[in-house]
């Protein structure tokens, strides 16, 4: 059975992208979000597998909407997704919860590679 992703990303193009590379590579995107209140909602009503998160989106930032996942799901499984890769977002991002990180612009492989990894 593929297992079930929730996407999050204000932009559009970039869920797109990614949904493309995990489909392509046998995953099942159930879901998607804007922004990190939406995603919140999402987690709790779709229950994935896995959630694939940027950090700087409007209204709730992805490391606060993972603290949020973390306390109704503490066995939720997070990767943070950002063009920033600054140290101090990725070390937040890792004590908020999540159990990796792909910088933007980022490779297929090394998407599939976090997600194989973090599903296990």
């Amino acid at each position: 059975m593929a297992n079930k992703i929730l996407i999050v990303d204000d932009a559009s193009f970039m869920r797109m992208m990614i949904k493309d590379v995990l489909t392509k590579n046998g995953f099942e995107v159930i879901g998607e979000a804007e922004n990190g209140a939406k995603a919140i909602e999402k987690h709790k009503e779709l229950q994935p597998d896995l959630t694939i998160m940027d950090i700087t989106m409007p209204e709730v930032d992805g490391i606060q909407a993972v603290k949020e996942i973390k306390k109704v799901d503490p066995n939720a499984k997070i990767i943070m997704c950002s063009a920033m890769g600054q140290q101090a977002m990725v070390i937040e991002a890792i004590q908020a919860g999540a159990k990796d990180f792909i910088v933007k612009p980022f490779q297929a492989d090394r998407v599939i590679e976090a997600v194989q990894k973090v599903i296990g």
